[in-house]
Formats: structure tokens, C-alpha cells, sequence
């Protein structure tokens, strides 16, 4: 770092030489074709049954991966630190915070979005979600439907203590909660 700053300080000396001067340049462009050429790690991923091959530094969450690389935005920011649910992903058949998934760490992994859960919306807790009418702004009702999902898919026939206990670190702004567990119900039956 002293050796940049010595670099630009005699960079902006007026007593030295042009010649001295070009010298830095050149060594300030060789530095910067140096850190442009370094290539992010390629993670291989199955989302929603396709396989997609992503670069990203090793620590980026799954979450910006999906919205800023692959452009699925239905899975939501809320918290970045894995406390509301709007951004729960399946991983296998496990339902996960994608905010808090390195994408180092779930490679070759099969994921699972709101938009692969079903490709026309009839998965039963989606009809569930419309037929009780959930949602009020929306913004946490894809976490919701894929904890919701994935609890389901464990416990196709839970009692309502088990739902509350399955949908409550999931967070809804609206308080919608009477709604979902209503919805999660309803998916039960009707699966």
C-alpha cells in the first residue's frame, strides 16, 4: 500500500519527469489489468430442474445469485440474515433461507424456487393461497408458500400447532397469520 502511495504522490509532483511519470502509469495499468483478469469460481446448480452453471465469488448467498445472475426475482430480500422467511428456498426437500446459502456450499445441489414449485400455479398451496385469499401486499407470500410446501411435503397431515410451529419464522409485515395457517390447512386437505 505505501509502494501505490509513493507511486501516485510522485505521480502528482510537479518536479518530476515525464519519463518517471509514464513509468507510473504504466505500472498503475499493468496493477489493473492484473485484478480485471482474475475470474470468478463457476458453481454448478440444478434450479427448478435445469441445470445452470453461475460465476460468483464463493461467499455470494444464493439469493443475489438467483435475482442478479439468473433474473428470478419471485424469492425476496427481507432481512439478509435469515430471520423472515422471504427469501426460503427448497434445498432438496428442505426448505432454506437463500439469503444465508453460500453459493460454495450448496454446488450440484437441486433448488427449488417459487417459480419451479409449479409452472402454472397449481400447486396445492398456491390454490390454497388464492382460494383463502392470503396475501395482502404479497412481498413475503413466496417464503411463506415454499416453508408452507416444504412443511407439507414432510407432514402431509398436521395438526394446527404443528403448522404454527412449521410457518412461525416465517414474517408477514400484514399479519396475514390467521390467513396462512388457514391456507396451510386447506393444502392438507386438498393434497
Amino acid at each position: 500500500m505505501k509502494f501505490k502511495r509513493f507511486f501516485v504522490k510522485s505521480f502528482l509532483n510537479k518536479n518530476d519527469s515525464v519519463k518517471n511519470k509514464i513509468r507510473i502509469l504504466i505500472f498503475l495499468y499493468l496493477e489493473a489489468s492484473i485484478l480485471i483478469n482474475i475470474q470468478m469460481p463457476s458453481y454448478s446448480l440444478k434450479i427448478n430442474g435445469k441445470s445452470v452453471t453461475v460465476e460468483a465469488d464463493a461467499d455470494t448467498p444464493l439469493l443475489w445469485v438467483l435475482r442478479d445472475e439468473l433474473d428470478m426475482v419471485g424469492t425476496k430480500f427481507g432481512c439478509g440474515i435469515a430471520q423472515c422467511g422471504a427469501c426460503t428456498v427448497h434445498v432438496g426437500d428442505i426448505a432454506m433461507r437463500s439469503c444465508s446459502l453460500q453459493i460454495s456450499t450448496i454446488e450440484g445441489e437441486s433448488i427449488t424456487t417459487i417459480e419451479g414449485l409449479s409452472e402454472d400455479g397449481t400447486h396445492p398451496v398456491q390454490e390454497a393461497w388464492k382460494e383463502i385469499d392470503v396475501p395482502q401486499c404479497g412481498y413475503c407470500q413466496a417464503g411463506q408458500i415454499m416453508t408452507a410446501s416444504a412443511f407439507l411435503k414432510n407432514n402431509p397431515n398436521p395438526s394446527k400447532e404443528e403448522i404454527r410451529q412449521a410457518m412461525h419464522g416465517n414474517i408477514c409485515r400484514c399479519a396475514s397469520y390467521n390467513r396462512i395457517e388457514k391456507a396451510v390447512e386447506l393444502a392438507a386437505k386438498n393434497s
